[in-house]
């Protein structure tokens, strides 16, 4: 097992997140805690909103510092990168904006998270386009599977980094090497690992991701990125508003001529307190290193594991190197799951429920004392 790397001696974990003083939470694969500077950001933007509304703020000008850095943390330019209400958005961007025929396919899995499916399932009804969910097995997106169900008509390959009910995560600079050679687009949905791995959307030949800020990048709900690599920006549709043409602040010269950069899918006013506080948790995480946090995340799973089976349960999400993540499913041969989450919620421990298996999902603030306290809560088996 993984000795636990510490954290800089200048971070202050249980000054950035009190909830380590009130619960054992284990469901950042979830809803996870808003870090403490990004509620400072919330709290900074209502103050000037009540004393001074917009006069001095600069609030348009501090949100392209996230997207700067929203940019650093997947390695994109900051040109490509959109602001976006939350990942079903950013996807819905690729969905309803490229040209579809009905002709073409798209390759997906049939364990995806539903931002990740309904989308193409509209297309189908739609447009006639061929949705094809390739199954897991056992917990594993097999890469020959994937690649076995591409034909001369597939168009794009629409997959999550990490699936969000085993924690397996799809090894996307393969897949991204293998779909560019073929001219195939990927389509990211990154919710589950922006903020818990390295994302590197260049080295893995990513043309569409999309991930809101509520998990992993510890941000508030209703404010995430859309990235869309510089090739592609002039091939989507966007949905049109004020704010995505090049003039959008001459109010009455009208010039319907979108904009360039990824801006051109922002069609009005930003979610402001969202933006702004995603961008103090992007700057925590960058701050504290993507590869660090990885680290330790993977160390507390690792953790995690070896007591579950030492307890009895079975731990259904694979634990192979690149393929292990934050999120840890498991389940219990005796005794009720639902039961196991309502008696450790008592208990100020917090685990969910996910496809019939628990699942725990710890961040790298985490600690081990943490997991051997879920590890000690949970009921035991007999021999």
């Amino acid at each position: 097992m993984p000795t636990l790397p510490p954290l800089p001696e200048s971070f202050n974990a249980r000054a950035e997140f009190p909830i380590l003083d009130r619960w054992a939470f284990f469901n950042h694969a979830g809803v996870a805690p808003i870090a403490a500077r990004a509620a400072a950001e919330l709290e900074r933007f209502a103050r000037e909103a009540r004393d001074d509304a917009y006069l001095t703020g600069k609030w348009y000008q501090r949100a392209e510092d996230t997207r700067k850095l929203a940019a650093q943390l997947i390695n994109a330019e900051t040109r490509e990168i959109a602001f976006v209400k939350n990942t079903s958005e950013g996807l819905a961007f690729v969905a309803n904006g490229l040209d579809w025929h009905p002709d073409e396919e798209i390759i997906s899995t049939a364990v995806e998270y539903p931002s990740n499916v309904y989308p193409w399932m509209d297309l189908a009804a739609r447009c006639g386009v061929k949705h094809i969910m390739v199954p897991e097995r056992a917990g594993r997106i097999a890469m020959e599977d994937l690649f076995a169900a591409v034909t001369p008509r597939t168009k794009m390959v629409a997959l999550s980094h990490v699936e969000y009910a085993s924690g397996y995560v799809n090894d996307l600079a393969a897949i991204g090497r293998y779909c560019h050679d073929r001219g195939i687009l990927l389509c990211v949905d990154a919710i589950q690992s922006c903020g818990a791995l390295p994302v590197d959307v260049k080295a893995m030949n990513i043309d569409f991701l999309s991930a809101d800020g509520h998990k992993w990048m510890l941000g508030p709900e209703g404010c995430g990125f859309f990235y869309c690599h510089n090739r592609h920006l002039q091939l989507l549709r966007p949905e049109v508003g004020w704010m995505n043409v090049i003039n959008s602040s001459d109010y009455g010269h009208y010039d319907f001529t979108l904009r360039r950069d990824a801006k051109r899918f922002e069609c009005g006013s930003y979610n402001i307190p969202g933006v702004l506080a995603l961008g103090a948790a992007l700057g925590l995480l960058l701050e504290v290193g993507i590869d660090l946090v990885q680290q330790r995340i993977l160390a507390l799973t690792d953790q995690l594991c070896a007591g579950l089976q030492d307890r009895g349960y079975q731990v259904f999400s694979s634990r192979r190197p690149g393929e292990a993540s934050g999120i840890v499913t498991f389940t219990s041969p005796a005794h009720d799951p639902a039961q196991i989450v309502a008696q450790l919620e008592h208990q100020k421990i917090i685990i969910v429920l996910r496809e019939g298996r628990l699942r725990a999902s710890p961040h790298f603030y985490n600690t081990p004392e943490q997991i051997d306290q879920l590890l000690a809560a949970l009921p035991g088996h007999n021999s």
